[in-house]
């Protein structure tokens, strides 16, 4: 192996080592395509809202369900 090849692995490898150590700080010097900047912060997902029918029949169910395990019990 050349001293050139040498040279080349070792600054690759402190490379890798550096962004090791900024994503462990929580500071990454470059951002891949596609990911959004340091600063920006994603819109809070907006909570999902079931229907009175629908949160009566996941009841009914799981009252069923209930039933069912402890008709099995005795």
């Amino acid at each position: 192996m050349q001293t050139t090849e040498i040279i080349a692995e070792l600054d690759a490898e402190i490379a890798r080592l550096q962004q090791a150590k900024d994503l462990l700080n929580g500071t990454t010097t470059k951002r891949g395509p596609g990911r959004p900047a340091a600063g920006a912060t994603a819109a809070a997902p907006m909570k999902r809202v079931l229907s009175a029918e629908a949160r009566a029949r996941i009841a009914a169910a799981q009252k069923a369900r209930w039933a069912k395990a402890r008709k099995a019990a005795k």
